[in-house]
Formats: C-alpha cells, structure tokens, sequence
C-alpha cells in the first residue's frame, strides 16, 4: 500500500469472510421474505388486492385516455433508458470491474422468469394489452423480466453509484406502481414479482462480489495516526473482521513502537444494530444499557469509558484516535496492553483483581464483559482492558453481573475454591451470594463463553462453591430475560390447545343437540370413574418414586399433566412436567428419569397384559382384524425399524449419546423391575395403579356409551379402547385429537354399535377424560408454578 509517497506493507488478509459480512446478509435476507409475500399475497389474497387497487386506482385516477396513453409513452421511454443510464453511470465512474457483475445480474433475472414448464419461453413483445396500452415502449411497463432484469442491475450498481443519481434511479423503477393506479390501472402481479426476484437476485450477487464497504480506508487510517504524531511504517492483521472490528498491529516510527488499530466498518454497524435490538426484545429494560444511535457514537462511548477506568489507573491501555473515514468506517486507536493476562500468573494475585473490580464499582462504572484476557497484572496491580460494555453510572445489576462474570473467569483459571473465597474476602458473602444469582447462560455474555473453554463447569463450580462457602440450600437463578423458559414453554402449549381445541369447539352446536338424549346420571358416572385414572396414575408414580414425594400433590399433579400432555405430541409434555415434578421433589435427574420410564414400562406390560385377558373373555367371536394393519404396513414399520437401528449402530454420535444417555437409564429401570420382583407390596401399588388408568379410561367410555343408550358390553368396549388409544397414540396430532376419536368410533362400530350411539358417546367420553381435565389443568400447572413444585 502507497500512501503519500510511502510504501507501507500490509501482512494478512482484509477482506471479510462472506458468512459475515451482515448488511449485505440482511439485504438477501430480507429480499427472499419479499418474494415470499409477494408469491403468497398473488396465490392467496390476490382478489382482495385487485378490489383494493381498483379502488385507491378510482380514487388518484384523474387522467383521461390520452393523458394516461401519453405518460405511459414517456414511462416507457424512461424505462426502456434505464439499463442504459445505470450503465453510463458506472462507465463515468470508471467501475469497469463491475460490469460482469452487472452484465450477470440481468441475465440471471431475465432468465430466472423465462423458465416455463415447457423450457425457456422468449419474450413477445405483441401481447394484446388493454385499448389505452397500444405502444410498444408501455409494454416494457408490465414485463416481469425486464422489470427484473432492471432491479437486479439497479441492485448490483448501487453500492458504487453517487448517492443523487442512485435514489433518482430506484425512484424511477418504484415508480411503475404509482403510475399504474393514477392512470385508473392494476399494477400486474408479475410486474410486482419481477420486481422482487431482480431484487433478491442482485441482493445475492452483491452478497458474493462485495461492496465498496469492504475496502478498508488503510490510507485514511495512516493519514489520521501521523496527524497525531504517529508514523506508520507496516500493518499487521491481528484478527479479520466479523462480528467484531478488522484489528491490525500498527508498527509504529513515534513515541510507541506499536499500537493497536480497530476499525469498524458498516457490516460491524449492522451487526451491532442487531445485537442491540435482539439484546432490547429479549432481556429486561433493567439489564440492557443505553442504545447508541450510531457506530460513532459506540465507539466513542467506548474510548471515553476507557479514560475514564484509566483515570482510577484501573485501564490496561491508553486511547490515542478515534476518527470517523471515508466509506462509513470508524478507526479506534490505542496502545499495546500494559502486564500480564491472569492465567499466566499464579493465584496469589486474586485479592487484587477483586479488589480492582471494587474499585471500580465504587467509582459507579461496570466492565459488562470481563473476559480472562482482559484481566491483566502489571506491576502487582490489576488493570482491564476491552471496554466494549462498560457502563458509567452502572446500575447494582450491572455490577451485579460483573461480579458474577469474575466468578467464571477466575474459576476457570483458578479454581473454584480460592476464586469464590477471594471475593468473598473482598466483597463480602452478601454481594457474592447475591451475585452468584447471574451464574446462569443467559447472565453470562457470549465473550466470556467463548473465551472460557470449560464455561459450563466453571458456571456450575462457581454457583455451588458459593452455595457451599455461604452455607446456602440452594440459589434461586435471577430472572433477566423478558420471559422465562417456563413462560415460553406455557406459551407454546396454550398455542397447542387452541389447536388441539378447535376441531372440538366446531362440533360443539351439533353435539349439544345431542346431549338432550342423555342420560346424566350416567355421564356423571363416567366422570367418577375417570378419576380414578388419576388416583392410579399418582401411586404408580409414587410406588416408582419409592415413596419419596408427597402422594397429595401427586394427584394435583396428574391433572396438570392432562394439560401438557394433550397439548404435545407422543404426550412427551406429559413425561417431562413428571421428570420435573419429582426433580423438584428432591429426586436427582437421571432417578427421577428412571422412575417415570418405569411407570411407562409397568404401564406397557400391564395394558398389554389386560388386551390379552379381555380378549380371551369376549370369546372367540370377537372379530380383532379391524385393528390389525395389512401386511404392508407392517412390512414398512418393520423396515423403519430396522433403519432406526442400523442409523444407531453406524452413526458415532448417536452411539455415544446411546451409551452415555439412554444406556444408563435403561440400567436404572431394568434394576428396578429386578427390585420390584423383590418387593410385592410396592410391586402390587404399581400393577394396581396401572390397570386403575386403563380400566379407567375404559370405564368412562363405558358409562358414556349407556349414557345414550348403551348396545355393547364393558369387555368390548375396554378392548376398544386399548387397541384404538394404543393405535391413536401414534398419531402426530398433539393429544391425538382426531385419531383418537376415529379409532374409538371405528372400534365401536366395527362390534356393531350403531353411529348414532357412538359418535356422541365417544365426544361425552373426549369431553370427560381430555378437555374438562385439560381445562382445569391449565392453572393447576401455574398454581404448581408458584408453589415451586415444578
């Protein structure tokens, strides 16, 4: 590199890796989602648009024939110059290098919306178009490929244009829509399709050829340095740009020998505005800082944070430019870092870091990312260095977070035990205990987690050293999200019950037309006899817990799984709400695991075993081949098995996760089938609550079908609903709703009920064991949210 008459060697590479050059990402990005919604707005609500269009088009529409004739010659015209235009521009600006990317996007957006089911299809220029529409130049107005070809050579120039004839240019293309309704016309869905496909096409030649925003300014960098009595003689590239800022070692002819030069582009400030928004949607007001209105003004708050910090001698650097450059680049400017990093110097300097950090906090400003590379010793002092986050003026939870984040960083070089001392000794046990509420994922910046390999274990050694040393049962983690996991998860699943709800609800109007015919008496008894499924279902659970969790709140618990496991697929929210509910209990993760796939085990077992029973007890009459696949299906169930097994036997990862996973599990509820053998009464709690849940179910479906009128018997409607439910469940549908339903119907009417027994004995039975619990299992579940007990 030549600057003023010098040369300047340049070590490294400064172009920014594709995958992150975001602004040009976004640009992509949010061009796919426009030909998204113009397709979906063509194929959905394109006949509201017309009506719409036609009337903004009555309204604006104040020319007559020939005016309208005459502005679409003169839109034409224009149209059919613009490529040209572009073009001279980028000749004028002797951007000859971006001919082939120009050359390219047209082709590329011409050819893209020629492409037919029968090949390529040519442009003809004689379509018949409405009377007013008789030239050649207005035909121009409504091709989508030279509309396409337009936006994507528009799209691809841009970045190199001067700013006055580039938004005359985009004005001139977007202006086909406004001329189409005040000439009392429908802008063409293909035009508005075109439009949208140049656009993406370009967006996407941009992303890969780059932009003039690549360039770095280097010269302009060298210019503002010797301004301030610093003479460049070689650059060196530390780290590319990315996420963060291009940062290259300058060698320097001046009072230092070499300085650190951090430049910020405009990838890094689209970025940066991201992080902000994501950082404001996703945390609490309390936990993010001040929004910077620009790239400038992040960087210059951060310079002024660090002389600030250098002021209380608590900064490892000294500042020396910041500038703004040509092409919207930001050079930051400052010294080598003064000392040595923490880890590689010995535990004995812990007291004086912790005491810089109380330094620091008594001066009101927080660090925000205290990363172990940027906790330095110099001289026996402790200095920092980074000051991306910091914050003057900082709030008890900003501090707060710093001192968890010095938690995980001294863990993780020193060990947890002389870390959590040492700022207990300095500090104080009452603002580490509080503190050690942030150790958790979302508390810790993705810095720090990058920078610490092991972060996860320092997170946790940290948070149960604190525990231990301040004699704590337990730290509730501190909430900073706007919602918590449990909000998002209840959430979901009233998303899913809405869902799962609204075939029910459409049927309702014929359904209580009805339960005019039926008997009350017998539908209460269906309800009592469903209840006893919960009852069942909590002492197989507490029989397989050992006893170890309250029987009462079992129960309470039993109707809120109602809720979570209609609203999941496979009831898997059913299963999980139980891991939780006896993890809360004080049942260790991979016990309470163990105990729920117990449960499922003797539930499989003793279902089976009563099919078996009361099949043998309906006779040899009973036809079963209305629940028995084909063949087919069988032979195709077959071979999905035999590729889920082969995938798991072949692929490493999955045999790991097999062996460390599954496999431990697995052991755990064998050895409990083992102990259970050992142990008749326990064995005979969990048998008993088991067939509680199928004769239940079986029961309720019973009184319901004698709720109108009856026609069968108990043993064939138990049969019906094992083999129907165990068929239902499979479905993907959450709570089985619809296949559970079918199968009970089918089932019924394959033993001869007639349809208008069976279908509303089959809703009263859904309404009964599936949406009256589901109901009450809603604010069961946020009453057992508040008790803590899941």
């Amino acid at each position: 590199m030549r600057v003023d008459g010098r040369e300047i060697p340049v070590t490294g590479s400064l172009l920014q890796p594709l995958i992150r050059r975001t602004s040009d990402i976004v640009r992509v990005v949010i061009a796919a989602l426009w030909v998204a919604v113009v397709i979906a707005a063509s194929l959905i609500t394109r006949p509201e648009w017309l009506a719409l269009e036609r009337s903004v088009s009555n309204i604006v529409g104040f020319l007559n024939p020939d005016q309208s004739n005459l502005v679409y010659l003169v839109y034409g015209m224009a149209i059919l110059a613009l490529p040209f235009a572009i073009l001279i521009e980028l000749v004028i600006g002797r951007q000859w290098k971006l001919l082939a990317g120009y050359a390219a996007a047209g082709l590329v957006a011409g050819l893209l919306l020629s492409i037919t089911g029968t090949g390529l299809s040519t442009p003809k220029w004689h379509l018949q178009v409405p009377d007013r529409l008789d030239t050649f130049l207005s035909q121009f107005l409504d091709d989508p490929r030279w509309i396409a070809m337009l936006a994507a050579v528009l799209t691809v120039s841009s970045p190199w244009l001067p700013t006055r004839p580039r938004r005359w240019l985009w004005f001139l293309l977007l202006a086909f829509a406004p001329i189409h309704l005040v000439v009392s016309s429908v802008v063409p869905a293909r035009a508005m399709f075109g439009l949208a496909v140049g656009w993406l096409v370009g967006a996407v030649i941009v992303l890969v050829v780059g932009t003039p925003a690549l360039e770095v300014p280097l010269d302009a960098a060298v210019r503002v340095l010797a301004e301030r009595g610093h003479t460049v003689t070689g650059f060196t590239v530390l780290h590319p740009a990315g996420r963060g800022p291009l940062v290259l070692a300058a060698a320097i002819d001046g009072p230092e020998r070499e300085l650190i030069v951090e430049m910020y582009g405009k990838n890094q400030r689209s970025f940066g505005a991201l992080h902000q928004l994501w950082r404001w949607l996703t945390f609490r007001t309390s936990e993010t800082a001040a929004l910077h209105g620009s790239m400038h003004r992040a960087v210059e708050h951060r310079a002024l944070m660090a002389i600030a910090i250098g002021d209380l001698g608590l900064a490892s650097c000294t500042q020396v430019a910041v500038a703004a450059l040509s092409r919207g680049w930001v050079l930051f400017a400052h010294t080598q870092p003064r000392g040595t990093p923490i880890a590689e110097v010995s535990g004995d300097v812990l007291p004086s870091v912790w005491q810089a950090l109380d330094t620091l906090h008594r001066g009101k400003i927080s660090h925000g990312d205290l990363r172990p590379t940027d906790i330095r010793i110099a001289d026996g002092s402790t200095v920092f260095g980074g000051f991306d986050s910091a914050e003057f003026g900082a709030s008890d939870k900003q501090m707060q977070s710093d001192v968890a984040q010095l938690l995980v960083a001294t863990t993780a070089v020193f060990g947890k035990e002389p870390a959590v001392r040492a700022g207990i000794d300095t500090l104080g046990a009452q603002r580490v205990l509080t503190a050690a509420s942030r150790l958790t994922k979302s508390a810790i910046p993705l810095g720090i987690r990058k920078a610490v390999p092991e972060w996860k274990a320092a997170l946790s050694g940290a948070r149960d050293e604190v525990r231990k040393q301040t004699g704590q049962d337990r730290i509730e983690a501190e909430q900073i999200t706007r919602f918590s996991r449990n909000q998002i998860i209840q959430l979901v699943l009233l998303i899913g019950l809405v869902y799962v709800a609204y075939p029910f609800i459409s049927a309702v109007p014929t359904f209580f037309t009805q339960l005019k015919t039926a008997s009350w008496w017998w539908a209460l008894l269906g309800l009592a006899v469903s209840g006893l499924t919960y009852l069942g279902a909590a002492a197989a659970l507490w029989a397989c817990a050992s006893g170890a969790v309250s029987f009462r709140n079992l129960v309470i618990m039993q109707i809120a799984n109602t809720f979570a496991a209609t609203t999941t697929p496979a009831r898997v929210g059913g299963l999980a709400l139980s891991v939780r509910f006896l993890q809360k209990g004080g049942i260790g993760a991979v016990r309470a695991t163990a105990a729920v796939a117990l449960q499922q085990a003797v539930q499989v077992i003793t279902h089976v075993s009563l099919l078996v029973v009361f099949s043998i007890a309906a006779g040899t009459s009973t036809d079963l081949s209305h629940f028995v696949p084909d063949a087919t299906v069988l032979y195709l169930l077959a071979g999905v098995g035999v590729g889920i097994v082969g995938t798991f036997m072949f692929v490493p990862k999955l045999r790991r996760w097999l062996n460390t996973s599954v496999r431990p599990q697995l052991q755990e509820v064998l050895g409990e089938l083992a102990d259970l053998a050992r142990d008749p009464k326990r064995f005979s709690v969990i048998i008993l609550g088991c067939a509680a849940i199928t004769l239940g179910f079986a029961g309720a479906l019973w009184a319901s079908v004698q709720a109108f009128g009856g026609g069968t018997t108990f043993v064939t409607v138990t049969i019906v609903t094992m083999i129907g439910g165990t068929l239902a469940s499979a479905a993907p549908t959450p709570g089985g709703v619809g296949a559970v339903e079918a199968a009970l119907i089918g089932g019924l009417a394959a033993f001869g009920l007639p349809a208008g027994i069976a279908v509303p004995a089959v809703l009263l039975y859904r309404v009964l064991t599936c949406w009256l619990p589901v109901f009450c299992g809603w604010p069961t579940m946020r009453w057992l949210a508040a008790k803590d007990l899941i």
